[in-house]
């Protein structure tokens, strides 16, 4: 075995784990789903068997990657932080063939008891903050607060608050690396 599996934590059969991970307390990972490498899977985490985690993720503890859910490399999922698979849950009603894909892209973060309802993606560098309701699209280095979530400002890619407008054009300079971001038509990015 070339990954960490804590005695407490099952790994069902037909799962694939990259070498490198942790897998700590209680945490169930299904048949099928796929982990990259070096992830960190915190205590109480559920992984479901059409769900894939990319290389450097990290998830905290008691957060459900539900089917149809993916994780793209280096995402953070603060603690307790929630997917949904379907929009509409009845208990009396079956909706497992209703799932809807919910894409969480390269590099993004997830804050603590945050919702991120499916059918969304959650762009490149993005961040929603701590107990945001994500129910619409997140653009690439968006920063989104709130319930439901709106944004709030853009954020650069080492996690520091960019001081750019929310709409225009503009230029900014990442506070902690000096890294020039270009804000235009309303899509962030680093200048190469």
């Amino acid at each position: 075995m070339s990954y960490f599996k804590h005695e407490s934590a099952f790994v069902d059969d037909g799962a694939e784990i990259g070498e490198g991970s942790r897998i700590w307390h209680f945490v169930h990972v299904c048949s099928g789903a796929r982990i990259g490498r070096d992830v960190v899977l915190g205590q109480n985490v559920y992984v479901g068997g059409t769900a894939v985690v990319g290389d450097g993720c990290r998830i905290q503890n008691n957060v459900s990657i539900y089917d149809s859910v993916t994780l793209e490399d280096d995402v953070f999922c603060g603690p307790s932080a929630v997917f949904t698979n379907v929009i509409n849950p009845r208990s009396a009603v079956d909706r497992k063939s209703e799932y809807r894909e919910t894409r969480v892209q390269r590099g993004a973060s997830l804050g603590a008891n945050c919702t991120i309802v499916c059918g969304v993606t959650v762009g490149r560098f993005a961040f929603v903050a701590a107990g945001a309701v994500v129910t619409h699209d997140v653009p690439d280095h968006a920063l989104v607060a709130g319930v439901p979530a709106r944004q709030i400002g853009w954020i650069g890619e080492h996690g520091e608050k960019l001081d750019l407008p929310l709409a225009g054009d503009g230029e900014a300079r990442c506070p902690a690396t000096g890294d020039l971001y270009w804000l235009e038509g309303g899509r962030c990015r680093k200048a190469e």
